[in-house]
């Protein structure tokens, strides 16, 4: 291990590294590496460590990543330990903490026979047999499930095998965008295809919607292993059946058909098997062009599908419109196939430049009702809408992004919070729970009643199969859904413009009010020094304790799964946005569940590079009660102890969350490492409300600054439709 990753899990800088090298000749001395940049022994640093009183303080999933680079590449180590992953899911916490506690000898023996208790249909999995060499690494995965879950330990596997990002084409599915595309299944939906399963988040959601076969498929043997070793932490009750493979040329399912088809399939890949495949019998509606492979893969899913089953699929904007694709589109619309389009914001799924887009089919019946319209969703609207809670104005924006995307693999990966790449605001923080119920919404009625479906001016709107089939064949929903003149009252409109005038009237005196002059004095000739301590340090001290939210799908460690909490859930973004609790509790169980406090220090656990947004917060009584959200810190003080915005204000600060967080586009913050100085309660308070003062100037910006947007582009429309009037002006000169 290197001298930064030393740093990492003591909670120390590399300066400190540096000094103890210096300064204590039992240091351990550099096993590997060069002279400028040494390695050391991972198990020598840690019993010098333990020796002196120091506890780690990285992440459960950071010392399994850093166990895992120690055995060096070419291990395999990822499909041995898939299983012992699943075993070790059936045990409690103090379980494996006793199991940890072995010695290696122990360890080893005990691990393979708990792998073995549990037999796990995992695809092209090396044997389980491990070696005294493995000792640290089956520490660290233990310790990792025991913290921090299975699935992350999963993840963490997988990653070592993998690239995710832009350089390998690997990208993750939000669990938010898994969860909105198995809503759009009808209910009842038992047997469930993902072709290009990735990790397993479709057919996991797919699962938690009541499906009870899962079928899926991936070329990456370790993306197969994943997906069924996620399955059986999520859906233990399921029947599954993993293969590996390309779907495309090898189907493992060729008799196969389903109730539905969930996929995010790779995007560009120009080498899908054009030629060899140009007589295959599923390009019923036409052989796919060789830069389209997108459009193989939709007659793939249909191929599969019984008549009158669904396919929902995520895929990349240019689609809708590209004129190679344009036959295939107009027989996919002019069958019925085609049922709905739903564009999504740009960021709510990788890669996070462009905005993707849903397509939702269904295979026609024979001697079915005829089809007439197709659904246009456009889910940008809602991100456009901002933060401000207040009405929106119709919707006017253009057709979007029109672009390519690079080429992708096994699209269906695991959650936002792993290590992909992720711009400075990334998927994870998305607010799903909005923009699932604004399309769910949408679908239900026209899915009910297709005929007598009300359109939403820009919203969304049923477009008539006769008015799609042009010589475009344009399904982008944004060309559809934008609102028209004769959509807009102008005397509603003027009375918005009029109500939003006065909201940021408001707005803009608290502004002034949270930005005056409140007495700041300079410290003196220099900056103030004091001594300071971690959160670690603090806990230990009894200070403080550090919560989190289960893992996402986490159940009781043994029995069934309990039931779902119908209460408010805070997340990731409601701390950047300094909004009250917004997320509905869809994945948290009564027995998991972490409610919120007021006087509660909330710190988020993942930060884009850059990002400017609020990291911390202080619960009040609005926030009491809610749950945790994922990829949030809870800290709770003693009051008596710590000042509650006091603590929050350093812990937020820019540098010491760089100080304690690992990656650089996408930061994960590990809050041992944090630190704040070490003060009488009294100045701690005096410090905490200043900073206080500081959350409501932030708050008070961001409110004053998406009213404003909202008013002018309110202004815009109404002027550029033909419903407002401009206000008469005074001529300042004579005639």
């Amino acid at each position: 291990m290197t001298a930064a990753e030393i740093s990492r899990i003591a909670g120390v800088t590399r300066a400190t590294v540096s000094n103890w090298r210096r300064r204590h000749d039992d240091f351990p001395a550099p096993s590997g590496g060069t002279e400028t940049s040494p390695l050391y022994d991972l198990p020598a640093v840690q019993a010098w460590l333990r020796g002196r009183g120091h506890t780690s303080t990285a992440s459960p999933t950071e010392e399994l990543r850093t166990a895992l680079r120690l055995l060096g590449p070419g291990s395999g180590v990822a499909a041995r330990l898939f299983p012992l992953v699943a075993a070790a899911s059936r045990r409690t916490p103090e379980e494996l903490a006793e199991l940890a506690a072995l010695s290696d000898d122990q360890l080893v023996a005990r691990a393979e026979k708990t792998a073995g208790e549990l037999p796990v249909a995992v695809p092209e999995a090396e044997p389980f047999r491990y070696g005294p060499d493995d000792a640290g690494v089956l520490r660290a995965l233990l310790g990792c499930v025991r913290e921090a879950g299975a699935q992350a330990a999963v993840d963490v596997l997988a990653e070592r095998e993998l690239d995710e990002g832009a350089a390998s084409g690997v990208y993750q599915t939000p669990g938010g965008l898994a969860l909105l595309m198995a809503r759009l299944l009808p209910a009842g939906t038992s047997r469930v295809l993902d072709p290009a399963c990735g990790s397993g988040t479709l057919l996991a959601a797919a699962a938690r919607q009541g499906a009870q076969e899962l079928f899926g498929q991936d070329s990456l043997p370790v993306q197969g292993q994943r997906t069924a070793v996620r399955l059986l932490l999520a859906a233990p009750e399921a029947e599954t059946a993993i293969r590996v493979g390309d779907s495309l040329r090898d189907d493992a399912f060729p008799d196969v058909t389903v109730d539905a088809v969930l996929c995010n399939p790779p995007f560009a890949d120009r080498d899908w098997g054009h030629d060899e495949l140009a007589y295959d019998p599923r390009w019923a509606y036409g052989l796919p062009p060789r830069f389209e492979s997108e459009l193989a893969w939709v007659q793939h899913a249909l191929a599969h599908l019984e008549p009158g089953g669904h396919a929902v699929m995520l895929l990349p904007p240019a689609l809708a419109f590209r004129s190679s694709g344009r036959r295939i589109r107009a027989e996919l619309i002019r069958s019925g196939a085609l049922r709905a389009v739903v564009s999504l914001p740009a960021r709510a799924a990788y890669p996070l430049h462009i905005g993707l887009q849903i397509w939702v089919f269904q295979r026609p019946e024979p001697g079915g009702t005829d089809r007439t319209t197709v659904l246009f969703v456009d889910g940008e609207g809602e991100q456009r809408d901002g933060a401000t809670g207040t009405p929106s104005a119709p919707d006017t924006a253009s057709a979007g992004t029109r672009g390519g995307s690079r080429p992708r693999r096994s699209g269906s990966s695991s959650s936002a919070a792993s290590s992909a790449p992720s711009s400075s605001a990334s998927a994870s923080s998305f607010d799903w729970a909005g923009l699932t119920d604004r399309v769910l919404t949408q679908w239900a009625a026209f899915t009910t009643a297709p005929d007598t479906y009300a359109d939403e001016p820009g919203v969304a709107r049923a477009v008539p199969l006769v008015d799609l089939l042009d010589d475009v064949v344009d399904v982008t929903p944004a060309r559809h859904v934008r609102a028209t003149a004769a959509d807009i009252d102008p005397a509603a409109l003027a009375r918005r413009v009029h109500d939003l005038h006065e909201q940021l009237a408001e707005q803009v005196a608290a502004l002034a009010a949270a930005s005056a002059s409140g007495g700041w004095q300079p410290s003196g000739p220099s900056a103030r020094e004091w001594r300071t301590a971690t959160i670690s340090d603090l806990a230990r001290g009894g200070a403080l304790t550090v919560l989190r939210a289960a893992p996402p799908g986490t159940r009781g460690s043994k029995g069934p799964a309990a039931p779902t909490v119908d209460r408010p859930v805070i997340t990731a973004q409601d701390i950047s946005a300094g909004n009250p609790p917004s997320s509905g509790a869809v994945d948290i169980h009564a027995d998991t569940a972490q409610p919120v406090a007021a006087g509660d220090v909330l710190v988020r656990a993942v930060a884009g590079g850059g990002d400017a947004a609020a990291m911390t917060r202080v619960a009040d009584d609005q926030d009491a009660g809610a749950l945790l959200g994922p990829h949030i810190h809870l800290l709770r003080p003693d009051p008596a102890r710590l000042d509650p915005w006091f603590l929050a204000g350093f812990l937020g600060a820019e540098d010491n969350i760089a100080s304690a967080s690992t990656g650089s586009t996408l930061v994960h913050v590990t809050p041992g490492r944090l630190r704040v100085p070490l003060l009488s309660l009294e100045e701690q308070r005096r410090y905490g409300e200043a900073f206080r003062r500081v959350y409501e100037l932030r708050a008070a910006a961001r409110r004053t600054a998406d009213l404003a947007a909202d008013t002018a582009a309110t202004l815009t429309t109404g002027l550029t439709a033909g419903v407002l009037l401009p206000p008469e002006t005074r001529d300042s000169g004579s005639a």
